[in-house]
């Protein structure tokens, strides 16, 4: 279409923009309704998940009770259930081709089961179990060859075909709580231990190569999959700290605004967002490279949430809580699901484009950024600002009274960094 842009013949082109943003804003605001359904059947906390790494619908999780469910999420329903392990099923892990899984649990055994539901007549049992020495708290399967890696009192790197670890890794002397391998520089391992480390290994040296120490514990680490040196690590300080593990000495980004323990984060396929799940009973997706998070999710009902997981679609957020349920939530809370005419399209895009032009608006920002959160996540974080305002005060204050740069200047990113080992 032949069009004059001559501004004599479109005036006030800004004013009119800006309404079609503010009322784009607000529609979203109202179309905002990310909880999708919730899938029962556990009868105990759910503490992992695990996606399959070829099936979209498929998802599979494990119980503080040792049972492990696979659901359909296209149908929302189990389509199996395994009685796998005595007591907690500590973790769990698709094998990279998706024709089986591995779990691992508190009876001191790696388990690995078929993908497939047995045939009739069939016996439900694993195709191989390994029984160690210790308690294994972790496990993560290597992104392209058979290999596997465990963690409890130390990090174990397994073959499938053996019975015994091909190589042990230890730096320290406390448990190990997670291990994840690098998807990109697929022979790098992170993992997380109790005695407040992060420690990188690889693989083909057979030895650690360099740790983190924070001033807390670290619960679990992901790696970005697209760039091969960036993690995010979910600390019980609250925080989250996106580390390049080229410069250790701090963090590239740190995440506040939950207000209790962090107990997971997991990236999304664009590498561009992750999703963490909190002690303090909420889920929030924070882009990677801003310090706030962009979206909170809670419900009446959840309780702390164990453990979370994006889909590899990049659409749907899936939570393990304690209360038994895991939950399904859009990624972008407002999305219209189902098929979009043309029109639509055309529409949605136009209303996103003003929506970034007019971003910073102080009325646009405001409405864009407003959530609505229960009253317990709302009064702590009031009163963390409290006390993050007499800690300025008190810093101020011995400033002032002290010698000249006596008491420096520490910025947040350094401020959680302990030491770095080599």
């Amino acid at each position: 279409v032949p069009r004059n842009y001559d501004p004599a013949l479109h005036p006030f082109e800004v004013p009119r923009e800006y309404t079609r943003a503010l009322n784009a804003t607000k529609l979203e605001r109202v179309f905002a309704k990310p909880f999708l359904s919730s899938l029962d059947g556990h009868r105990d906390g759910v503490n992992c998940m695990a996606k399959h790494p070829k099936s979209l619908s498929t998802v599979l999780s494990g119980a503080c009770d040792g049972e492990v469910k696979i659901w359909n999420l296209t149908k929302r329903q189990c389509i199996r259930t395994i009685q796998a392990h005595e007591g907690f099923v500590r973790g769990m892990c698709a094998r990279f081709c998706g024709t089986s899984f591995f779990t691992v649990g508190d009876d001191k055994t790696v388990k690995q089961w078929k993908m497939e539901s047995p045939e009739y007549g069939e016996e439900e049992e694993p195709i191989h179990t390994i029984l160690g020495k210790t308690v294994y708290t972790g496990i993560d399967h290597h992104w392209k060859e058979p290999v596997f890696a465990t963690c409890g009192h130390q990090v174990d790197i397994w073959d499938e075909q053996r019975t015994s670890p091909m190589c042990s890794m230890t730096w320290g002397f406390d448990s190990i709580s997670s291990v994840k391998f690098n998807p990109i520089e697929t022979y790098l391992l992170g993992s997380c231990a109790s005695d407040r480390n992060i420690v990188l290994y690889d693989m083909r040296k057979s030895t650690p190569l360099k740790k983190v120490i924070l001033n807390m514990r670290t619960n679990t680490l992901c790696w970005n999959p697209m760039e091969a040196f960036v993690f995010t690590a979910a600390n019980e300080d609250y925080n989250l700290y996106t580390f390049d593990m080229r410069f250790l000495e701090s963090p590239v980004t740190v995440h506040m605004d939950h207000v209790s323990a962090v107990l997971d984060v997991d990236y999304s396929p664009t590498g561009k967002e992750f999703v963490s799940a909190s002690f303090d009973k909420s889920v929030r997706i924070f882009p990677v490279d801003k310090g706030r998070s962009r979206e909170v999710y809670h419900t009446k009902r959840m309780q702390h949430v164990i453990t979370v997981k994006w889909t590899s679609d990049s659409k749907y957020i899936l939570c393990g809580s304690d209360e038994m349920n895991i939950r399904l939530w859009k990624a972008n809370a407002s999305e219209k699901l189902g098929v979009l005419a043309p029109r639509e399209k055309a529409a949605m895009n136009y209303n996103q484009k003003l929506k970034e032009k007019f971003q910073y608006h102080p009325q646009i920002r405001r409405i864009a950024q407003h959530r609505h959160l229960p009253k317990s996540i709302f009064c702590q974080i009031k009163e963390q600002r409290i006390m993050r305002e007499a800690r300025r005060r008190k810093e101020l204050n011995r400033r002032k009274h002290s010698k000249p740069g006596s008491v420096p200047f520490v910025s947040e990113r350094k401020k959680h960094i302990v030491a770095v080992v080599k």
